[in-house]
């Protein structure tokens, strides 16, 4: 008499037996395992936009509070450079007289001003926008056709 409670020996082991996997990938079809693989496919592609998104709207949140900072900053730098100009105004009306100190000022102001806008503009010409994600855009559908190989 045989103990069911003992390992088998022999030619019937039970590493010889097929694993769950094995038996599902033998009496499955080629039409169900492709479907299968479509679902997963589909499954992570959900899950990996909604990380995307998880992701987006954080990012989204700190970019706002650190704009709103970076306002405030402008509006204290701002009224420095107001009180500034005013006592730089006042400082060279005192020298020379009130008119042509404002003129001197708003003159400092217009040079300052001009040379920014056209810093600016040329920074903005030489913006070139997502040149490597456009040519990585462009290569998908070349990838998705079949090669010479496949055929």
């Amino acid at each position: 008499m045989t103990n069911l409670n003992q390992p088998r020996t022999g030619s019937h082991a039970a590493s010889d037996l097929p694993t769950p996997s094995e038996q599902q990938a033998a009496t499955t079809s080629l039409g169900d395992l492709m479907a299968e693989v479509s679902r997963d496919i589909s499954t992570l592609i959900r899950q990996e936009m909604a990380l995307a998104k998880a992701e987006l709207k954080q990012t989204v949140k700190q970019t706002g509070k650190g704009a709103g900072l970076f306002g405030g900053a402008g509006v204290a730098g701002f009224f420095t450079l107001l009180f500034l100009s005013i006592a730089l105004w006042w400082a060279l009306g005192y020298l020379m007289g009130n008119a042509w100190s404002a003129v001197i000022v708003a003159v400092i102001w217009g040079i300052v001003a001009a040379v920014l806008y056209f810093t600016g503009k040329k920074e903005i010409e030489e913006v070139e926008g997502m040149p490597q994600t456009v040519d990585t855009v462009k290569e998908i559908p070349e990838t998705l056709k079949r090669n010479e190989e496949n055929r």
